[in-house]
């Protein structure tokens, strides 16, 4: 049976603690940027649990903000457009690979930047590589420009900034190219097929691509801010553009929304009747096409935020050192500024929307997810152990106690064998339960994925800690095995690392000479030792992480800002360190 991650013994309750300090978060940012009004939505577990409406959808007559005021969502509009174009997709309509002019005639004679470019794909459109410059505020005011004006545009031919397929540029006029091949697709326009095959079977009732048809009791009116005053910024019209920006809907109904793209996460084998297959959902949230790398520093004392993302189809994806995976997109126009962040491993989304001319929450929705950590309650999914993992490790155990030919060859492959021979594979065991002793307890499977993951054996003179891999045999059999010795620090190792320790907190340049063997530089130890004070605050010795606990030990040091790993070499004579390496734990991503 496949694993499938779940929230075990996690009580998602405890996330609401967090909800005043959130709208407290959103209020503050209300008042800072002079925004008349804003509207948020928290969906956990495909529920809107957590709304509110702050300040005003009109400042003229100061009718408050709710979860039913209608805003325009902008550039969010493009994971609309990219999931039209993937379930026309999964519907043998369309393959992502063609070639643009195949569905749009009017790009057949398009002028490429050089005689070796490869033509545009869906592809390439849909993950913002196709080569077209960053096109705003440009694009912004073509919302309402008449299918024929986008004809001739394209007839007329598309200056490009890069050849395509070569680098992510954002390109408003692309996801307006997609939304004419909907509608050439489809035989209707590109708005209708969006209400009819996702607004409305999601029960996005109150979406709309026309403000005409929203009341304008509901509308919130779009402003931007000059000197101490608001200025009307009215909604721009629905056009042949309106597949990169053109969306009207509300946080009640966005809701739903993210409720759908958080739904194909994990997968699994129940029924898929939605509107687009699960699978094709998480491949809208991958980052096909890479875009930034960055480190922030909230503020100098705090360690850095590091960020690495992609853009997928009509979404922003990627990781970071705090939140782990997450799948993003904002969107602004005149009057307008909104964004929302997904968590799927954690099954959470929080959107915010206001009506100012380009302002954005995203750093915001941030905080607001910082908070919701403070609970306690933001934990991801946790994958469970595959009963062949389970299988593994029992049979693992018993060889470590009693050897046995037959048993090593029934769950292992013949590579294994040929990587190291049987005899050498024997003796390894027997070599370290020479060394060792008797196990006396095992910890838990810890699964890296169904096929891999380490557990610990605690032995009479020490631990093991074991690292399978499982090859895609059928059944799946072990390749690759390995054992990390632990020996327990001799007082001689313990006493130098706590004097480490006093050297990182302050360099004695008298004390150094008694630790360090001469062959040590001096100076780039002390700097290093210096870097690491930086980096970690004050440390204090945790976890034996490896070695005989004599001549090789390698250790962890927590401190204030983080964690790191200490690894020595001491010479067995003079007891001196012949060697000093501080490593990034393997259970942390980033480094502060």
């Amino acid at each position: 049976m496949f694993p499938l991650p779940s929230f075990q013994n996690l009580d998602r309750s405890t996330l609401r603690a967090g909800f005043p300090e959130i709208e407290a978060i959103f209020k503050k940012f209300l008042a800072q940027n002079h925004i008349p009004g804003l509207a948020y939505g928290i969906v956990v577990d495909g529920e809107l649990v957590g709304s509110g409406g702050i300040g005003v959808r009109n400042v003229e007559d100061k009718t408050p903000v709710n979860g039913d005021t209608v805003f325009r969502i902008a550039s969010m509009t493009k994971s609309f457009t990219a999931m039209a174009i993937i379930k026309l997709r999964d519907e043998g309509k369309l393959t992502l690979e063609s070639p643009a002019e195949k569905y749009v005639p009017e790009l057949a004679n398009l002028r490429y930047p050089t005689r070796d470019s490869a033509k545009i794909t869906l592809r390439h459109l849909l993950t913002m590589s196709a080569g077209f410059p960053q096109d705003d505020p440009w694009a912004d005011r073509q919302l309402g420009a008449s299918a024929e004006q986008f004809s001739a545009w394209m007839k007329q031919g598309i200056s490009f900034s890069n050849p395509p397929g070569i680098k992510f540029e954002y390109s408003n006029y692309g996801y307006g190219i997609l939304g004419r091949i909907v509608s050439n697709v489809t035989g209707m326009p590109y708005q209708t097929y969006v209400k009819t095959n996702i607004l409305e079977p999601l029960g996005m009732t109150s979406s709309t691509f026309d403000v005409n048809t929203v009341s304008p009791e509901r509308l919130a009116m779009g402003y931007k801010r000059e000197g101490d005053i608001w200025i009307a910024d009215p909604p721009l019209n629905d056009g042949a553009f309106a597949s990169m920006g053109g969306l009207f809907t509300t946080i009640n109904d966005f809701s739903r929304y993210m409720a759908f793209l958080l739904s194909a996460f994990p997968a699994r084998d129940e029924a898929d009747n939605g509107i687009v297959r699960r699978s094709s959902l998480r491949e809208m949230q991958q980052p096909w096409q890479p875009r930034t790398i960055a480190s922030n520093r909230p503020t100098p004392d705090l360690p850095a935020i590091v960020t690495s993302d992609g853009y997928g189809f009509g979404l922003v994806s990627g990781i970071d050192s705090r939140l782990g995976y997450s799948v993003a997109h904002g969107g602004g126009l005149p009057g307008y500024g909104s964004f929302y962040r997904l968590l799927p491993d954690y099954g959470i989304g929080i959107a915010v929307f206001t009506n100012l001319t380009y302002s954005s929450p995203a750093s915001r929705i941030y905080e607001a997810y910082v908070a919701l950590q403070k609970t306690g309650g933001l934990k991801p999914r946790i994958l469970p152990t595959a009963p062949i993992l389970v299988n593994v490790q029992n049979s693992l155990t018993r060889l470590y106690e009693t050897w046995d030919d037959a048993g090593i060859q029934a769950i292992a492959t013949e590579s294994f064998f040929q990587d190291m021979a049987l005899e050498k594979r024997k003796q390894e065991f027997e070599k370290l339960r020479q060394d060792f002793g008797k196990c006396t307890s095992v910890t838990a499977f810890e699964p890296e994925n169904a096929l891999r993951g380490r557990w610990t054996m605690r032995c009479k003179r020490g631990r093991i800690e074991v690292y399978v891999t499982l090859a895609p045999t059928v059944p799946p059999l072990v390749q690759d095995l390995e054992f990390t010795a632990i020996k327990p620090l001799s007082a001689t190792s313990k006493q130098i690392i706590t004097e480490i320790i006093g050297l990182i907190g302050q360099w004695d340049a008298e004390h150094a000479p008694t630790l360090f063997a001469r062959t040590m530089k001096r100076e780039a130890l002390r700097r290093q030792l210096d870097a690491v004070r930086t980096q970690y605050g004050g440390l204090r010795l945790g976890d034996v992480l490896e070695g005989d606990g004599k001549t090789q030990v390698q250790v962890r040091l927590t401190g204030k800002l983080g964690i790191v790993d200490l690894k020595l070499k001491l010479d067995t004579q003079s007891g001196k360190v012949t060697e000093i390496n501080f490593l990034r734990p393997r259970d942390t991503t980033f480094v502060p």
